[in-house]
């Protein structure tokens, strides 16, 4: 891995290549003038889109300011606190940020999965900076971090089964404690503390 301190441009390219569902953290401007970070899935769609699910902050502060940041970090804890708790910073580059693109966000379409409204967005690059370099790596206990994270994230959507879902989150558990990092731990730890998936397994 090396730090190289930023490559920026102004070009309109995505700074890596996008395939299948890329999960990413994107960093928008709320009206208390902090940046808040949440998971968004990207499609590799051309032009590349995304769904905000429900009333989020990400969905409201798209309306407001037309874009934001979406940057990629393979830190797990980052990712776990922008995907199950409310993240605000005052800057809207993560540390872990190996790299990020600067989008304007248009609304395509909406419509509804069960009882949770989603909105459809259209992100198109105005400038993105290369942040840090990195020999690609597979992790097991990374990957179960981030899926558990979409886990967690659908406790609360009625069309999804409940049982099914804490299923998955115990065994991707046992995954992080098997081939886990000890940042992988950590992430995983906070994800239990702010979902509490835990404690409802225990009454089914």
């Amino acid at each position: 891995m090396s730090r190289e301190g930023g490559e920026n441009g102004t070009g309109s390219e995505w700074p890596v290549d996008l395939a299948g569902v890329t999960e990413s953290v994107v960093a928008t401007l709320g009206p208390n003038d902090r940046w808040n970070l949440a998971a968004l899935g990207l499609f590799p769609t051309e032009p590349v889109t995304a769904r905000t699910w429900g009333n989020t902050r990400t969905r409201r502060n798209f309306h407001r300011q037309g874009g934001g940041y979406v940057q990629f970090t393979r830190d797990p804890v980052d990712f776990v606190e922008a995907a199950c708790s409310i993240y605000e910073r005052d800057e809207w580059v993560l540390p872990s940020a190996d790299a990020w693109v600067h989008v304007e966000a248009e609304r395509i379409g909406t419509d509804e999965s069960g009882s949770t409204r989603w909105e459809e967005w259209e992100l198109t690059p105005i400038e993105s900076g290369i942040e840090c370099r990195v020999v690609p790596t597979t992790s097991r206990g990374h990957a179960a971090v981030i899926e558990a994270t979409i886990a967690a994230s659908r406790l609360e959507v009625e069309s999804y089964d409940t049982a099914e879902l804490l299923d998955r989150l115990s065994y991707f558990e046992a995954v992080v404690e098997r081939c886990g990092s000890d940042r992988d731990r950590e992430a995983f730890s906070r994800l239990t503390e702010y979902s509490d998936w835990n404690r409802r397994s225990e009454s089914f």
